[in-house]
C-alpha cells in the first residue's frame, strides 16, 4: 500500500505551525496538494523534520507553501535544505503562458515572415538552377567528366524498378474508366464510345499524370532522402573537400535519369491501362479484346499520344529538381531529413498538377483539343 504525504496543524503560544510527514515525492504529494492550495492562514512556521524521502516537486510544494505565508522552514535535512536552496533559485516570476498578442499583430506578423520566407526560398531555388546549369555546362565543355554509371544506376531505379508498381495501378486505372465509362455511357446508348474515353483519357492525360505522381512519391521522396542523409553525415562535404563537384556527381544524373525515363513510363502506363479497359469491356460490354486495341488506332488522334510525350519529360523535371533541391537544403538533424523528403513529394505532386492544367489549356489553344 502506498505510504501518502500528510501535514498536521499544531498552534501553540499564538503561533501556527504546520508539520509536514511521510514521503514528498511525485507519486505521494497529489492528495494534500488540493487540501494545501486551498489552506488559510496564517502560518508562522513550517515543520519538516518527519519528512522521509523528498525529490524535487516535494520541495517546490513545500518552498511554495511556506513562501506563500512567508512562513520558516524548520527541521530539514541534508538532502532537503539542499532541494530547497535548488527550488527556490531557480523560482521565476514569469507568466506560465506567454502573452497573447492581438489578432492583427499576429497576423501582419506572420505575413511577414512568410513573405520573408518565400523570398529566401525564390533566391536559394534560382542559385540551385543558376549551380546546375553551370555543372550542365561544364560537363559539356569536359564530356569525360560524365558519370553514366551514375545515370545508368538511376535510369534502372526511376524506371526498371518501378514497372510494377506502376503497371498495377496503370491497369487498376484503365479497369475503373472502362468501368465507370461504360456505365454512365450506357444511359446514351453509346457504351461503344468507352473506347474512345479509355484511348484518349489515358493516352492524353491520366498516363503521364499519375505515372509522375507516382514517380514524384517513389523517386522523388528517395532523392530527397538520399541526398539528405549525404548531407547530413557530411558526405556531400567530403566530396567538395576532395575536389569532386556534388551537383555533377549527385543532382545531375538523378535530374537526366527522371526526365529521360518519364516519356517510356508514361507510355507505358498509357498501354497497360489501355489493356486494363480492353480485358474490363472483354468480359463487360461483349467489345472483343482484339477489336478493342484495334479500335483505339481509329478513334485517338496522334496528338495526343505526342502530348502525353511532350508533357512526360517537364513532370520528371519537377519531380527530379524538388527532389534534389529540398535534399541538398538538409540541415541539423535527422527530423529533417523527413521534413524535407515530404516537401519534395508535396512540392512536386503540386507543381506537376499545375503544370497538367497549363498544358490543357495550352494544347486546347493550338488545335490539340
Amino acid at each position: 500500500m502506498r505510504d501518502w504525504a500528510d501535514f498536521s496543524v499544531e498552534e501553540a503560544g499564538g503561533r501556527t505551525t504546520v508539520a509536514f510527514e511521510g514521503p514528498f515525492l511525485i507519486s505521494t504529494v497529489a492528495r494534500i496538494d488540493g487540501q494545501l492550495r486551498a489552506f488559510e492562514g496564517p502560518v508562522q512556521f513550517v515543520d519538516i523534520s518527519n519528512v522521509g524521502a523528498i525529490d524535487t516537486v516535494g520541495a517546490w510544494l513545500i518552498s511554495r507553501f511556506a513562501d506563500r505565508f512567508d512562513a520558516r522552514i524548520e527541521g530539514a535535512s541534508e538532502q532537503a535544505q539542499t532541494l530547497l536552496n535548488a527550488v527556490s533559485s531557480s523560482a521565476s516570476e514569469a507568466p506560465i503562458r506567454p502573452e497573447r498578442k492581438a489578432t492583427l499583430r499576429r497576423v501582419l506578423e506572420d505575413v511577414g515572415d512568410w513573405t520573408i520566407e518565400m523570398g529566401q526560398g525564390v533566391v536559394r531555388v534560382v542559385g540551385f538552377l543558376g549551380a546546375i546549369i553551370a555543372s550542365a555546362a561544364a560537363m559539356f565543355i569536359h564530356p569525360r567528366r560524365f558519370r553514366l554509371r551514375a545515370l545508368v544506376r538511376q535510369m534502372e531505379l526511376v524506371g526498371l524498378n518501378s514497372l510494377g508498381i506502376i503497371g498495377l495501378m496503370s491497369f487498376l486505372i484503365g479497369i475503373v474508366i472502362a468501368q465507370q465509362g461504360a456505365v454512365q455511357l450506357a444511359q446514351f446508348g453509346a457504351e461503344t464510345l468507352t473506347v474512345n474515353l479509355v484511348g484518349r483519357i489515358t493516352l492524353r492525360e491520366l498516363g503521364v499524370l499519375m505515372t509522375a505522381i507516382m514517380v514524384a512519391g517513389r523517386s522523388g521522396s528517395a532523392f530527397a532522402a538520399q541526398i539528405g542523409t549525404m548531407k547530413l553525415t557530411e558526405e556531400i562535404d567530403a566530396m567538395r573537400t576532395i575536389g569532386v563537384s556534388p551537383m555533377e556527381a549527385l543532382v545531375l544524373p538523378r535530374i537526366l535519369a527522371a526526365v529521360l525515363m518519364m516519356p517510356l513510363l508514361g507510355f507505358y502506363s498509357s498501354v497497360v491501362a489501355i489493356i486494363g479497359g480492353a480485358v474490363v469491356s472483354d468480359l463487360t460490354l461483349g467489345i472483343p479484346f482484339m477489336t478493342f486495341l484495334s479500335r483505339i488506332q481509329e478513334v485517338v488522334p496522334l496528338h495526343d499520344l505526342y502530348i502525353g510525350v511532350v508533357k512526360a519529360p517537364v513532370f520528371g523535371l519537377i519531380v527530379a529538381l524538388a527532389g534534389c533541391y529540398q535534399g541538398m537544403q538538409v540541415s541539423g538533424n535527422a527530423e529533417e531529413v523527413g521534413l524535407k523528403t515530404t516537401k519534395a513529394v508535396v512540392q512536386a505532386i503540386f507543381m506537376v498538377i499545375v503544370l497538367d492544367a497549363f498544358f490543357a489549356v495550352f494544347f486546347t489553344e493550338i488545335g490539340w483539343g
